[in-house]
């Protein structure tokens, strides 16, 4: 019978410790993974959204979810499909233009409706889309392409084109309630429920939410098919809304990267799903998330880890409105 060798030994106890300390230390950095998430400015609805996503995530699962705010969604989405964040935020008219230009996006779902208003001052007599014709509206929006469109399918509701108004042109949602409060524009257009909205209303004494006639959306699904109507109530939230009234809704989309494992895709939908009151008390706009509302018949990819989620509880895509 051989005697081991004692530095022989010596050395194989070094190797295993050495391998056991690898395993533990990579263990570690899986678990201490951080997670971007990329959202719009500070002060719009999408950050508080996201901002509610990630305090979840964080407390509730363990995930390291960081918010990573830009200046708009024609930027935060390349992020996400270049992989620079894992998560992002941002409504389906931007997120249709970027799949083309991103291959890598994969939806998680719609998160929850949004739903937007033209703005004027409430010591004004404008009350309908019509009224903004000669007016100065808020439009370009460089940083948040499809924003555009929408504002000329939301005018298009009143009859009016980009000839009938005075365009001022805008780099973002935030610079166009900015302008509006100098007085540089007679409107501004924002979603309900974000903090802008409210700070805006404080400052001018006031605002109301014009009104669009449900006639008018023929022609602005001519330019925007995905945009529809909702009704709204004069409530904290639906500032501006003087009564019971349609506003122009459309979808608020929580994509990913091809990349992003499945594990971690599941784990995100699972953890909203179970912890809705604690998203609800950060972004009242989150009452209308549920995970089997997420699941819509958008012609985009979605990640496996969210079609298994869906999967496995009988979660069936939903046909667009």
């Amino acid at each position: 019978m051989l005697t081991p060798n004692p530095a022989r030994r010596f050395r194989a106890l070094c190797a295993l410790s050495a391998g056991l300390a690898m395993v533990a230390l990579s263990g570690g950095l899986a678990a201490a993974q951080t997670f971007g998430f990329a959202t719009m400015q500070p002060g719009t609805l999408n950050h508080t959204s996201g901002t509610a996503v990630a305090k979840v995530l964080k407390e509730k699962a363990g995930l390291n979810v960081v918010i990573q705010p830009t200046a708009g969604e024609s930027v935060l989405i390349p992020l996400v499909g270049r992989g620079e964040a894992e998560f992002g935020i941002a409504n389906i008219f931007e997120v249709e233009a970027a799949k083309a230009s991103n291959p890598n996006l994969r939806l998680i779902g719609s998160l929850h409706a949004l739903r937007g208003a033209f703005w004027v001052r409430k010591d004004t007599n404008m009350k309908t889309m019509a009224d903004l014709k000669g007016k100065k509206v808020g439009m370009g929006y460089s940083a948040m392409r499809t924003i555009d469109p929408m504002i000329r399918a939301i005018l298009a509701t009143g009859g009016l084109t980009e000839k009938d108004v005075t365009p001022v042109l805008i780099p973002n949602v935030i610079r166009g309630a900015d302008d509006f409060t100098s007085g540089a524009a007679d409107m501004f257009f924002f979603a309900f429920g974000a903090p802008k909205v409210r700070e805006v209303d404080a400052t001018v004494g006031g605002i109301r939410a014009l009104e669009i006639p449900e006639s008018g959306m023929t022609a602005a699904k001519k330019i925007l098919p995905e945009g529809y109507l909702t009704p709204a109530a004069s409530n904290p939230f639906f500032i501006g809304v003087e009564k019971p009234m349609n506003v122009y809704t459309w979808d608020n989309m929580i994509f990913t990267n091809a990349k992003v494992s499945d594990d971690a895709v599941y784990k995100f939908i699972d953890t909203l799903e179970n912890n809705k009151a604690d998203l609800v008390a950060i972004q009242p706009a989150l009452r209308e998330f549920s995970a089997a509302a997420l699941y819509k018949s958008y012609n985009i990819p979605y990640h496996p880890g969210a079609l298994k989620y869906f999967k496995d509880h009988n979660i069936q895509a939903k046909a667009l409105q």
